[in-house]
């Protein structure tokens, strides 16, 4: 019987307790529609980090209405996250730059082993949903690809494994087409050989299946996403000795093309998408930047100002978003390209530079990702 009075005075006591959590204000004195529109404003990457202010806190913003109502009042905001790596030890980091105030946030560890190789990373992202992906790579200590896929989402500052790849590989393309997530050719166990191998990833089944093959194996990768077709080419290289190569996947049609002569002819740098437009950054010479025109297959030469050199050393990084280009030099400082057209027809920009803190001069870009947080 002493057992039972016992047992019912904890339930008791436990149901008083949730019920006093369940009817805590978010913020005392406020009701909680006002509560929960402060906590709607809070900047990333502080939103996650006050869940543990409170049980309400961690119950509101937690809830999967919360991210619906920041996407539907549009409070979530462009960050660079840039995939960085220390030039002396090749220890890998991420940290996030917010391009309004200039300032940075260093980002929780990637679960990946410790000895890998920064560059042989594919990423990418699906910027208005708040995530990053990781995929392959190669541990530098046994010189083996890897086959993991990595995704980070910024409204919680956590990573957590994904399904892996079906096949391991590393240096290779990747992009969002069309919200699925593609990873194209590379190098596999056979670190001599290149693959044709193609995969495509769902994140809302967490599944990857096969795809269509590359035509040909390609020597290195740039590729670029517009609208439904991913552009995959090797791009100029020192000594340009060789013609490039290239190919076009279509997703409705899951088939490859051979990239058109002039595409691929220009492509001579790094390339960014922007609203719908195909952008390359030369690098060589001054490092002048191009647009693509797909009605006559030909490039032609940005105006305005020209691109930082002085500030702005390889390698680079770059992403693009709301017209404006963001490239990432080693030390980490960024410069902000922004992109708009002239009365003429002519397409211009103009560019300042965010230089990165001094404890940065050490590291250097692999990838940069713009992502909504």
């Amino acid at each position: 019987m002493e057992v039972s009075q016992s047992s019912t005075s904890l339930s008791s006591s436990q149901e008083t307790e949730n019920s006093g959590r369940n009817t805590q204000p978010l913020i005392p004195g406020l009701p909680d529609e006002i509560g929960e529109l402060c906590l709607l404003h809070v900047p990333y990457p502080y939103q996650a980090l006050v869940r543990s202010v409170s049980y309400s806190w961690n119950k509101a913003i937690t809830d999967p209405g919360f991210a619906l109502c920041k996407k539907s009042l549009s409070l979530s905001l462009p960050y660079l996250f840039v995939f960085s790596f220390h030039k002396p030890t090749a220890r890998i980091q991420w940290q996030a730059l917010d391009p309004r105030s200039g300032r940075w946030f260093v980002l929780p560890p990637m679960p990946c082993p410790k000895a890998v190789c920064p560059q042989a990373f594919a990423c990418t992202s699906l910027p208005r949903q708040g995530k990053l992906f990781v995929l392959g790579g190669m541990r530098s200590d046994t010189e083996t690809p890897m086959q993991s896929t990595i995704m980070y989402r910024a409204s919680t500052n956590q990573w957590r494994l994904a399904s892996p790849m079906l096949t391991p590989r590393s240096f290779f393309a990747s992009g969002n087409v069309n919200g699925k997530i593609m990873a194209v050719g590379g190098t596999g166990a056979n670190i001599n050989e290149t693959m044709t191998a193609v995969e495509c990833y769902d994140p809302e089944s967490d599944t990857w299946t096969t795809a269509a093959k590359l035509r040909m194996g390609l020597a290195r990768y740039d590729s670029a996403v517009m609208g439904s077709k991913m552009y995959v080419t090797e791009g100029w290289t020192w000594p340009f000795m060789f013609s490039p190569r290239g190919g076009v996947y279509d997703i409705n049609k899951d088939t490859w093309n051979l990239m058109s002569d002039g595409m691929k002819e220009g492509w001579t740098g790094i390339s960014i998408v922007l609203e719908g437009k195909l952008f390359v950054i030369s690098e060589h010479g001054d490092c002048p930047m191009k647009q693509y025109n797909p009605d006559d297959d030909t490039w032609r030469y940005v105006g305005g100002d020209k691109f930082p050199c002085e500030v702005m050393h390889r390698p680079f990084a770059v992403n693009g978003v709301e017209g404006k280009i963001y490239v990432v030099s080693s030390g980490l400082n960024v410069a902000i390209g922004r992109v708009y057209e002239e009365q003429n027809g002519g397409i211009s920009a103009e560019w300042k530079v965010l230089t990165a803190p001094t404890a940065f001069k050490d590291l250097a870009p692999s990838s940069c990702q713009v992502v909504y947080a």
